[in-house]
């Protein structure tokens, strides 16, 4: 396991306490596989929440619009 990796996993076991471990695992592999869409992803979100939506509202709305390159992720 990279360090990188390392404090991928610490972060998520920090941020999503309530997710079961399989998920945080999922996801957390999901990011390594490219981590510059998720980056990509987060920084649209941040902008929408800074436009004036809900945290909720724009990240519904940009999942939608990555919707095909999570799918593809998703079956890498």
């Amino acid at each position: 396991m990279s360090f990188q990796s390392f404090l991928l996993n610490q972060y998520a076991k920090l941020k999503m306490k309530g997710v079961p471990k399989e998920q945080r695992e999922q996801m957390t592999a999901l990011i390594t596989k490219d981590p510059q869409l998720f980056k990509k992803i987060g920084e649209e979100i941040e902008k929408r929440k800074k436009g004036g939506k809900s945290e909720m509202k724009a990240s519904m709305d940009v999942m939608k619009k990555y919707r095909t390159e999570l799918a593809m992720l998703m079956q890498k």
